[in-house]
């Protein structure tokens, strides 16, 4: 590591596939379960202090030094077993002290590729630490995160803002989202404003799609606490569905972080649910140029969104006792179209696995919502068709949802 730029740029990713080799080979003794040791374990820290060390070298910007050095840095970490713990809480810390450097040096810099190469280092030490925080233990996780936290916030308020920057920089919080859950909520306040700016900046939609990712984040985490939030980011979202500057691709996130909002403040979504069904009932009735492959699958991203939105919105407001909520009628007058909806899916033959999941999983709520009801809607040859082909998927989460929506039809036709 110490050699010329281009041999210890190739080293890094020689690290890079090592680490995630030994990881591979290690035995967990459970599939999902973190090894408790591996065989990089007892080289594992000067590994690390090298790779840091590679990170501050003044010709880092040769032959790509600098990001190999990070990514090998991520990679190590990200790969790392239970008895190396304690060096990635150590390499925390330096990844914060280092973050905390480049951010007073922000006023210095004069030239234009200074600032680029400022920004590089910004968007490199962010996804580091995304990669530590992923590491780190809910229990240690509130002791450095007010450090993490006021450093993030920096990098929001700081001017000459890269979009890059910022992307990155709401993909680190919501990596500290989900490992802080509701304790999260101490930073709202101060965050507000910067999560207002991404969710307002169309012209980088890179930005606006991280701000809208991470209101999902923040719904799942903060559960009813995102109520207080709910209006301003409402209406914000609701603007940027119709504002045409706004990249396409946001859209279909949008269409589904509905489903997280209702999901999190349950019945309180009532107020937000006639405008937010109108606006899927016109999204839900797009269509598209046939030959263009690229419009099909935005298609179906958009689809999925809506489907997404419906089921987010059943189950807030159905609630998870045993019997539903009497708030899920309002949905009543809706779920017509709602299945004519899932029809025409069904019958499209260029849909996707995951729209066949979503229409399966809703289909599924809907009957657990109004029962017997439901039993005319889905007795039809589409809708039959589509949990036939979703329990024959080779994607496991169609077949499951698609098995337990079959379920809940017979149970639905044993009572009648």
């Amino acid at each position: 590591l110490a050699a010329e730029p281009r041999v210890a740029s190739n080293i890094c990713w020689a690290f890079s596939s090592l680490a995630e080799a030994a990881y591979d080979s290690a035995d967990t003794g459970d599939d999902n379960a973190e090894p408790a040791t591996y065989c990089l374990s007892t080289y594992f820290e000067p590994i690390i202090e090298k790779l840091i060390q590679t990170t501050d070298r003044s010709d880092g910007n040769q032959h790509n030094l600098r990001n190999a050095a990070y990514e090998a840095l991520m990679e190590m970490i990200k790969n790392s077993p239970k008895d190396c713990y304690a060096i990635v809480q150590k390499t925390t810390l330096v990844v914060l002290e280092k973050l905390e450097r480049v951010l007073q040096m922000e006023n210095m810099i004069q030239v234009s590729t200074d600032r680029a190469q400022y920004n590089d280092l910004q968007s490199l030490l962010c996804a580091t630490l995304q990669s530590v925080l992923r590491k780190v233990t809910s229990e240690d996780a509130p002791s450095i995160s007010d450090q993490v936290m006021s450093a993030l916030l920096r990098m929001f308020s700081t001017s000459g803002k890269a979009g890059g920057v910022q992307e990155d920089a709401l993909l680190a919080v919501s990596t500290l989202v989900e490992v802080l859950g509701d304790n999260f909520m101490k930073y709202m306040e101060a965050f507000k404003p910067c999560l207002i700016v991404s969710l307002k900046n169309s012209e980088e939609y890179s930005v606006c799609l991280a701000a809208v990712g991470l209101v999902g984040d923040l719904c799942r985490a903060l559960g009813q606490k995102m109520l207080p939030f709910c209006d301003e980011i409402m209406v914000l979202l609701l603007e940027n569905l119709g504002n045409s500057t706004v990249h396409r691709s946001v859209k279909p996130q949008i269409l589904s972080v509905f489903g997280d909002v209702a999901l999190a403040i349950g019945p309180h979504f009532k107020k937000y649910l006639d405008i937010v069904m109108n606006t899927l009932q016109q999204a839900s009735q797009a269509q598209v140029e046939k030959t263009d492959y690229d419009m099909i699958d935005y298609l179906n991203e958009l689809r999925e969104g809506c489907l997404e939105a419906y089921t987010g919105i059943v189950q807030g407001l159905k609630g998870d006792g045993e019997q539903p909520n009497a708030d899920v009628n309002l949905i009543q007058p809706h779920v017509g179209h709602i299945m004519s909806f899932i029809e025409h899916i069904a019958l499209d033959e260029d849909h996707s696995d995951e729209n066949i999941s979503a229409c399966c999983g809703l289909i599924g709520d809907l009957c657990t919502a109004f029962g017997a009801g439901m039993l005319p809607l889905v007795d039809k040859e589409p809708i039959q068709g589509l949990l036939t082909k979703g329990r024959r998927s080779k994607a496991t989460k169609a077949k499951t949802l698609a098995t337990w929506a079959t379920k809940e039809i017979r149970k639905l036709k044993n009572a009648s």
